[in-house]
């Protein structure tokens, strides 16, 4: 096999592997929060009415409110590192940097059309955040699929920081339903938006970065 041949190969084994990794983690979320619609009142009044008023509940709030910070800061330096030291990495990062805005964008899109109304508006619950206004939905949690949007496009980058970066979405994520303002089930529906879509993004742009890469000057090859 010629040596052209074996990293066409190989690539098209990462692929499968990621699609097939993708499909895993999305399908379990997605099921999960299947389980918990049904569940959604009770699961809230426990938890978010269980921390709101707790020592805690001032520390999910900062993380619900302030933890998104941590990865806009993650994926500044690290479009800065790649830019400097490894520019096919800094382009497999922008691709999931357009991933992170396709999957906001359509989060708000859901919204607007299922209008699910926000718990701690329809339930009793004093929670750790105010209410949002009326009109901001809350099915799924913007917060959630921009959590996950950035720990998938940081994790394809970094793959050594996966265990991070996985763990701080899923905290950040919780927090949004510890803090009183989402229920259990968009969370989870978020953290599944937001990996499919980055994942989805960074495979159709494959190709485009590809050659853009083969270009001269492009840093890449």
């Amino acid at each position: 096999m010629s040596h052209h041949g074996a990293v066409h190969t190989a690539d098209d084994l990462s692929t499968r592997a990621l699609l097939r990794t993708t499909l895993i983690v999305v399908g379990s979320l997605a099921l999960a929060a299947l389980v918990a619609f049904p569940l959604r009142e009770p699961i809230f009044v426990a938890v978010a009415g269980g921390l709101g008023g707790s020592p805690l509940g001032p520390l999910f709030a900062a993380v619900a409110e302030h933890g998104m910070y941590l990865f806009v800061l993650a994926a500044a330096a690290g479009a800065v590192w790649t830019w400097l030291r490894d520019r096919a990495r800094f382009w497999l990062l922008a691709t999931g940097g357009i991933g992170v805005i396709a999957a906001y964008l359509l989060s708000e899109l859901v919204k607007v059309i299922v209008t699910e109304e926000r718990p701690c508006r329809t339930l009793d619950v004093q929670g750790a955040l105010a209410c949002p206004a009326v009109g901001d939905w809350s099915w799924p949690s913007n917060h959630s699929v921009l959590a996950a949007a950035f720990a998938t496009a940081l994790l394809l980058t970094f793959p050594w920081a996966a265990r991070w970066l996985i763990a701080w979405a899923a905290l950040l994520a919780f927090s949004r339903l510890a803090a009183g303002v989402h229920y259990l089930h968009d969370v989870l529906s978020g953290l599944a938006l937001g990996t499919l879509v980055v994942v989805a993004v960074v495979l159709a742009m494959r190709a485009l970065v590809l050659r853009v890469g083969a270009r001269p000057g492009s840093g890449l090859g």
